[in-house]
């Protein structure tokens, strides 16, 4: 067997194959081979440098990032779904303002519970508030009549607010008593903002890639 055969032999036992020679045979080899001996040093040393040696990735998230934001359906769907999010989120709200309006409103109506001036005054005001719970009902239901409602509250919004302001500075009233006037003023800037969001209709996607491409 000459220094070649098993030279190659080694080679083929680092590499977990097989040497096709008794692993014996090559080591008698080598141990009384200087030249085999060094090789089987330098390629043991190579190969372990070889295993461990990390393997450089590339980094790919800048081309991902640019190709998702060159993307118009990407960027359309993306968009249509943080407007549906947002849209979602304010017709609870609006909900959730219209049932508590009628929790105050409804006892009053119907059994004259609170009452803090004469019956037939407060059943009017009652009644008012049943009709404008109705309302925020309806647009938390259908938000795209938000916009048509929108012109009562923010009426309604302004007057008490100003009275309040007003009967504050005279004297005839305290602050704490025109606390919850504040809640036709949130009723009223949720009402706008449903209305903004619904007002604005998703485009078709054959648009939004137009838009993207142009």
């Amino acid at each position: 067997m000459t220094c070649d055969d098993v030279r190659a032999a080694l080679s083929a036992r680092l590499d977990g194959e097989d040497p096709g020679t008794a692993p014996a045979a090559l080591d008698r080899h080598t141990a009384g081979c200087p030249g085999c001996r060094d090789w089987l040093a330098r390629a043991e040393r190579v190969t372990r440098l070889v295993r461990v040696q990390a393997v450089a990735v590339p980094d790919l998230t800048a081309s991902v990032l640019a190709a998702v934001a060159a993307d118009p359906l990407a960027a359309g769907r993306t968009a249509a779904a943080a407007a549906r999010a947002r849209r979602q989120l304010l017709r609870v709200a609006v909900a959730v303002a219209a049932v508590a309006q009628l929790a105050i409103a409804l006892p009053i109506l119907l059994a004259g519970l609170g009452v803090s001036v004469d019956s037939h005054t407060s059943r009017e005001m009652a009644s008012f508030d049943v009709a404008l719970a109705v309302g925020f009902a309806l647009a938390a239901w259908r938000p795209e009549r938000a916009r048509a409602f929108l012109p009562v509250a923010l009426v309604l919004a302004v007057c008490l607010a100003g009275t309040s302001a007003v009967d504050i500075a005279n004297s005839t009233t305290a602050l704490v008593h025109e606390v919850g006037h504040l809640a036709a003023v949130v009723q009223a800037g949720l009402l706008w903002a449903l209305g903004r969001v619904s007002g604005e209709p998703d485009r078709p996607l054959s648009a939004a890639v137009a838009a993207g491409r142009g």
